[in-house]
């Protein structure tokens, strides 16, 4: 009895130091995220839900890796309303060599806890470039528009928010506020030495590692109390985007979004106009309500859609009234409607030129086709019932009076005649009374 009881506190004792000892190298930890390309509904996810774990993990530190040429302006300030309440302090690492913190991207590396990048890295160009869209764009368009003179009060408004949220977030953070400013209102960028020099950043790190170790020992400003970063020597931890951030990822792809939509829509005209294939509706209205989500997501010019449809609906006209006009109006509404579907110029959220035509030529193509062979067997002559009766030829069997009994298209009938008839007689049908065929003598037929 005393083993096991001794036994039994041995084991209680070497669990609660393996679980000590878990929870000792859980809270060693450095979350990495990975942010690359466009920044999107997917990225805003995809960084809320790191966040999440990260605190769950007991993380000290999370490390954002960054490379963008820019994106939408939602998703930027949702990552960075998740980085200023974030329980973690959040450093924005431009890396590896050669990638760059555009447009977006300067935004959120402003709003981080702790700057840095990696050599040859750049940032920048932070001007808005669609207003309606709410978008940012990045790269070289940004640095060849004029942000100083804004053409219209509209963009001048845009401009001057843009210039007001960005030099709040240099201030909450001690960064340099006036070339934040010339970022916004003229497109300016830094390389990494320059933006150490003028104070934008405060680490250049060759390596995730040597990141770590420059953080380590400083101080930031984690909400409303300054905090002690000790991040030398912490274990690496990376967290990929999970199934759910991927298939978003994917349907929020511009082109992607436009190709379901278009199967939604073909869908749905397929199985009004052919009702009970069922698969066509089926496949149309799952489509068209993950284009519809997706779309919901992502800045769309409605005019753009309007003349998306409106090409759509000519095309379908010129399959019931061939004219060849209805066809080409179609075909350049179609084409211009997708052209116009997404506002702005932000890299990653355009339409490719080759998927537009490739969709275009695809749409005239098959709706024509499909819509024309549908109409021909909406016009083909009727092979069965009543209609095919009327007009149809046959021989007198036996006759008395004004009735007897015909042979029409191989079956024997009842009939009736105004006309005197005689057997073998060649007649033709008027119409049908219940089961009584009214005829008359063919033209020509001797009685």
């Amino acid at each position: 009895m005393a083993r096991f009881i001794s036994g039994l506190i041995a084991a209680i004792l070497l669990a609660f130091a393996c679980a000590t000892s878990g929870a000792q190298d859980v809270s060693n930890v450095a979350v990495v995220l990975n942010i690359n390309g466009a920044i999107g509904p997917a990225s805003a996810e995809y960084v809320h839900d790191g966040l999440l774990q990260a605190r769950r993990r007991g993380a000290l530190v999370v490390v954002l890796e960054l490379d963008t040429p820019g994106g939408l302006s939602s998703s930027m300030r949702e990552i960075i309303h998740d980085i200023l309440d974030a329980p973690v302090p959040v450093i924005v690492y431009v890396a590896p060599s050669g990638a760059r913190a555009a447009s977006a991207g300067t935004y959120i590396l402003y709003a981080s806890h702790l700057a840095a990048m990696a050599p040859s890295t750049h940032l920048g160009a932070a001007t808005p470039v669609q207003l309606g869209g709410g978008l940012f764009g990045g790269g070289d368009k940004e640095q060849k528009k004029d942000a100083k003179t804004p053409s219209t009060p509209e963009e001048a408004k845009a401009v001057n928010d843009a210039v007001a949220y960005i030099r709040s977030l240099a201030q909450l953070r001690g960064r340099n506020t006036e070339w934040a400013e010339k970022a916004v209102r003229e497109a300016a960028t830094l390389t990494d030495s320059e933006a150490k020099e003028q104070h934008v950043i405060e680490i250049i790190a060759d390596s995730m590692t040597d990141l770590l170790a420059q953080a380590d020992g400083r101080t930031v400003k984690l909400g409303t109390q300054n905090m002690t970063l000790h991040t030398r020597g912490l274990n690496l931890v990376t967290i990929a985007p999970d199934w759910r951030n991927q298939i978003l990822a994917t349907i929020t792809d511009p082109n992607i979004a436009y190709l379901l939509l278009l199967a939604g829509i073909y869908g749905i005209l397929f199985e009004f106009f052919s009702p009970g294939m069922v698969l066509p509706g089926v496949i149309g209205g799952i489509s068209i309500l993950i284009a519809a989500y997706a779309l919901n997501l992502l800045p769309i010019n409605y005019a753009g859609v309007g003349l998306l449809l409106l090409g759509v609906a000519m095309m379908v006209g010129e399959a019931f009234a061939p004219s060849g006009a209805l066809a080409v109006g179609g075909i350049v509404a179609f084409a211009f409607g997708s052209l116009f579907l997404f506002s702005g110029e932000v890299p990653g959220f355009q339409l490719s030129w080759s998927v537009v035509a490739a969709a275009t030529l695809a749409s005239a193509g098959l709706l024509i086709v499909i819509f024309a062979a549908v109409w021909r067997s909406h016009r083909r002559v009727v092979t069965t019932g009543d209609p095919a009766l009327v007009g149809s030829a046959g021989q007198v069997l036996r006759w008395a009076d004004h009735e007897g009994e015909v042979q029409v298209r191989g079956e024997r009938w009842h009939a009736t005649s105004a006309a005197p008839l005689s057997a073998g007689q060649r007649v033709r049908v008027l119409g049908r009374r219940d089961l009584t065929l009214l005829i008359e003598p063919e033209p020509g037929a001797s009685p």
